[in-house]
């Protein structure tokens, strides 16, 4: 049994609307053996992962799998399962799964949901291990294996801010998407976007950020402001420090100059032997040490959002209350126990950890770590009172004094934070500290908002509600309208003509196509960028105003959707190119497909599809959004029945183009002002100029302003490149065009044989992923229309032998009706461009189907400078 793939869909897929987990795994000769023929197996399976045994299954109960196991299942759907369980077990609740067969006789695919990519990831791959480790005798360490998973799990979580963030994004529906595997978060799309990482936003600039770590720094400007603050002053040597002690008087707090987390901070030292060991702690963490005057009282951190202070917790250093009969090491062990206690930011308490630090403050205070509390005796394990060392918080927001609120919004506006957590010390903060005293100890940039989320007493506070509405106050938009184009033929004009009007707009279009991704008019990455990588790209950029993205098949099946769901989406039509690819088979599977596209889509969104498409009828009951049809036939039934029901739709009508809007009809345009369309040749581009119409039209641009659009789109090498390109030279053509499945080429051989002059030839080729026959109906169907036919290869070779996609298009060519002597076979695509224009007669059309279009472009431009220099010479 081999696993052979992990894939991991963080979005909308073709299994499911939430984020899944695919794998490939070869059951090879265990593929048709069920459990229960397997030795020990089911017994063992049982022993190590109990929990299986409350699984409904398909049976719809607890306890069904247990019974398929004892009837005889196979590895598969254990593997399904055992991952399922492994992320229940780590505190997943996931329960979607399923398994299938894909090719090859052995070789499954296993599908489960998962709420954690890390937790995922490895569930799987211990799933596997366990069931390979039953079929080899081979006892795995599940104990372990999940100790290491958890931890795993915790170095590539966000931080509780952070997570606490985007929980309330999502809450909102505004777009989340984490930029890399730390902490930096991208909120909403394009144009409206907004980043933060914790609780720094894209306001927050890097000045106040390090105007807040430099303590002393802070305490000079809001002492400027009127704002209490400890007197201090930082040092670079005991000495210096010394000097200051002497004038200041004790107690005094000494700690890093630029520290966080209350790392290295020692608080009311009496002496200067404290005051020696305290500063070699502190030097610990920075080379410059603050040494200030302590202020007594209890410690207060106050969380400001924009203007406004929104909670405040106090906040008690990590301690343990004496029984009279434990150890303070053991109290600590004890309370590590608690439930809400967890390894660094994990849980809302964090476990207190036994360091040098604390075995001093306990030798200060004359303790141990064996020492016995009484009953009832608070034993102080730090100085600090951060969440982060092991200190509790208690919730007092509803305690604090207005004059303490003005402060603390002072002293964030003072550093020029847009969120930040004010630290006071004070007898009580229900008094101002204006009369009693009290002072503002720290300011922090980038505060944790753990404490106010799960205070251990009092009422949790909503901070990262606050500061999403602070981001995103009510009425401002958080994303771009986005538009998704998908189909087996037509998708790049589609999305080219759409995003040609919606320039017209003056609207900064985000496109992604088979040429590149664009941002405006220009060129960002070029190649071909149809997936979700590529649509990212577009959603990460600024300028952005709307997206309008080419999703092809491979990106769907592999990888899923780059977004959650879209305003638009578009089926342009569903053809069998590319079956027998990553095990879609057939057409209806495919359909199914590129139906995410349609499902996808807002409730208040629209779905644009081709009436005249034989699938689109099946995919309406899967749409949950508007339906908008297009169609070349205005008698289409499917249209008609669109139209009585008052719904909108565009089609064509005695060669000009209607759009009904459900209450009337309003003339666009004639079909031949298109210049796309060759005169209404292109019946093609007629239907890709209908649903981008639709797409601009929904999206509220004016039918004035679309016409005005598609009059001045030319299916040329700067509007179009690649799609029936036209180049006159000397007295014949070249076109070049993308049709790279039976349907494209046919539609464009059609088109051509009808208004030829002369010959008719083809510069042919296919993708060598395509099946035996698909490359044999190509080339008989460029036999049947061609009268000379080039035979090529593509360079990328897809699996296939040089020369082998070649010999089954020739085969194809001869079936198709034409004779061998006008089939040449020449691999090299440029090769054998450059023998049908030098074999070119008058009126002959030279058609071909390219795989590198720029090299192709640059031979037909050399070819007719060439011709052009002869002439000259001639004369």
């Amino acid at each position: 049994m081999n696993l052979e793939e992990i894939m991991v869909y963080p979005g909308r897929n073709i299994y499911a609307h939430f984020p899944v987990v695919r794998t490939i795994v070869d059951l090879k000769e265990y593929v048709d053996i069920p459990t229960c023929n397997i030795k020990g197996f089911n017994e063992g399976l049982r022993s190590i992962v109990p929990g299986l045994k409350k699984h409904k299954c398909s049976k719809g109960y607890i306890g069904g799998f247990n019974e398929r196991l004892n009837e005889g299942t196979y590895l598969a759907h254990v593997l399904e399962h055992t991952s399922l369980e492994i992320q229940q077990q780590l505190g997943y609740d996931v329960s979607f799964g399923k398994a299938r067969y894909l090719e090859k006789e052995t070789i499954y695919c296993v599908v489960f949901e998962y709420k954690d990519k890390t937790a995922a990831y490895e569930s799987i791959k211990l799933a596997f291990d366990i069931i390979n480790g039953l079929l080899n005798n081979k006892r795995i360490d599940v104990k372990d294996r999940l100790k290491k998973i958890r931890r795993l799990i915790r170095e590539n979580a966000l931080g509780p801010s952070t997570q606490a963030i985007v929980d309330e994004a999502k809450k909102r529906k505004i777009p989340v998407t984490r930029l890399g595997t730390e902490s930096l978060i991208q909120l909403g799309y394009g144009k409206n976007q907004k980043r933060i990482q914790a609780t720094i936003t894209e306001n927050t600039s890097c000045l106040a950020v390090d105007t807040a770590c430099n303590k002393e720094l802070t305490n000079q400007i809001l002492t400027v402001k009127g704002i209490p603050v400890p007197k201090g002053k930082s040092v670079m040597t005991f000495e210096a420090a010394e000097d200051f002690i002497k004038d200041l008087g004790f107690p005094i707090a000494i700690k890093p100059y630029n520290g966080n987390q209350g790392k290295g901070v020692s608080l009311g030292i009496n002496s200067l032997t404290e005051a020696k060991t305290a500063y070699s702690i502190a030097r610990q963490y920075n080379d410059r040490v603050l040494v200030e005057e302590h202020i007594s009282g209890k410690n207060y951190r106050v969380a400001v959002v924009g203007d406004k202070v929104v909670a405040v917790s106090q906040r008690i250093a990590a301690h343990v209350i004496g029984d009279g009969t434990h150890t303070i090491q053991e109290l600590i062990k004890i309370e590590n126990q608690n439930h809400l206690r967890g390894e660094g930011h994990e849980k809302p308490l964090t476990k207190i950890k036994i360091d040098p630090l604390m075995k001093t403050l306990l030798e200060r205070k004359g303790l141990s770590l064996s020492y016995v509390p009484k009953t009832g005796q608070i034993i102080f394990l730090r100085e600090n009172d951060n969440l982060s060392t092991g200190g509790i918080a208690i919730d007092a927001t509803e305690e604090i004094h207005p004059d303490n609120i003005k402060i603390a919004i002072e002293a964030a506006k003072a550093i020029e934070l847009d969120i930040a957590g004010i630290d006071i010390v004070a007898e009580d903060i229900s008094k101002s500290i204006k009369d009693f005293r009290g002072a503002v100890i720290e300011v922090n940039a980038s505060p944790g908002i753990r404490m106010h989320h799960y205070p251990s007493k009092g009422t949790a506070r909503n901070v990262a509600k606050e500061i999403i509405e602070m981001l995103y106050p009510k009425g401002l938009e958080s994303s771009i309208p986005i538009i998704s184009i998908t189909g087996t033929n037509g998708k790049t004009t589609t999305t080219r003509m759409l995003s040609n009007i919606l320039e017209k707009k003056n609207l900064c279009v985000g496109m992604t196509t088979t040429g590149g991704v664009y941002i405006g008019n220009e060129l960002l990455i070029k190649g071909d960028t149809t997936g979700p990588l590529s649509a990212q790209t577009v959603l990460m950029d600024k300028r952005v105003d709307v997206a309008v993205l080419e999703t092809a098949r491979g990106g769907i099946v592999n990888k899923g959707l780059a977004y959650d769901l879209a305003d638009i989406g578009i089926i342009t039509n569903i053809g069998d190119d590319h079956l027998g690819v990553d095990g879609i088979n057939t057409k209806d599977e495919m359909a199914n497909v590129k139906s995410l596209i349609a499902e996808a889509v807002k409730n208040e969104g629209f779905v644009i599809l081709n009436a005249d498409d034989q699938y689109t009828e099946n995919i309406i009951e899967r749409v949950k959004s508007h339906v908008f049809l297009f169609s070349m036939d205005y008698q289409n039934e499917l249209l008609q029945n669109h139209i009585k029901e008052g719904k909108p739709c565009i089609y064509v009508r005695e060669g000009k183009i209607y759009i009904y809007n459900g209450i009337q009809e309003n003339e666009v345009m004639k079909v031949m002002d298109i210049p796309a369309t060759y005169n209404g040749l292109l019946k093609y581009n007629t239907e890709n100029a209908l649903a981008a119409m639709a797409a601009a039209y929904v999206q509220g641009v004016e039918i004035g302003i679309i016409a005005e659009a598609l009059k001045s789109f030319n299916s040329d090498e700067h509007t179009n490149p690649g799609r029936f390109n036209v180049f006159q030279i000397n007295d014949f053509k070249v076109i070049l065009d993308y049709g790279h499945n039976l349907d494209g080429i046919e539609k464009v051989a059609t088109a051509l044989s009808s208004v030829k002059e002369n010959r008719l030839i083809g510069v042919i080729g296919t993708p060598g992923d395509r099946s035996d026959i698909n490359i044999l109906k190509v080339g008989e169907l460029c036999g049947h229309y061609f009268d000379q036919v080039y035979v090529k290869e593509d360079k990328e070779k897809r699996g296939r032998k040089v020369g082998e996609v070649a010999n089954i298009l020739k085969k194809g060519c001869t079936v198709g009706g034409i004779v061998e002597n006008n089939i040449e076979v020449e691999l090299c695509e440029v090769k054998a461009l450059e023998k049908a224009m030098a074999k070119a007669e008058k009126g002959d059309t030279i058609v071909v189907f390219y795989e590198q279009y720029d090299l192709l472009l640059q031979t037909i431009k050399s070819y007719t400078k060439h011709s052009e220099q002869l002439k000259s010479q001639v004369i």
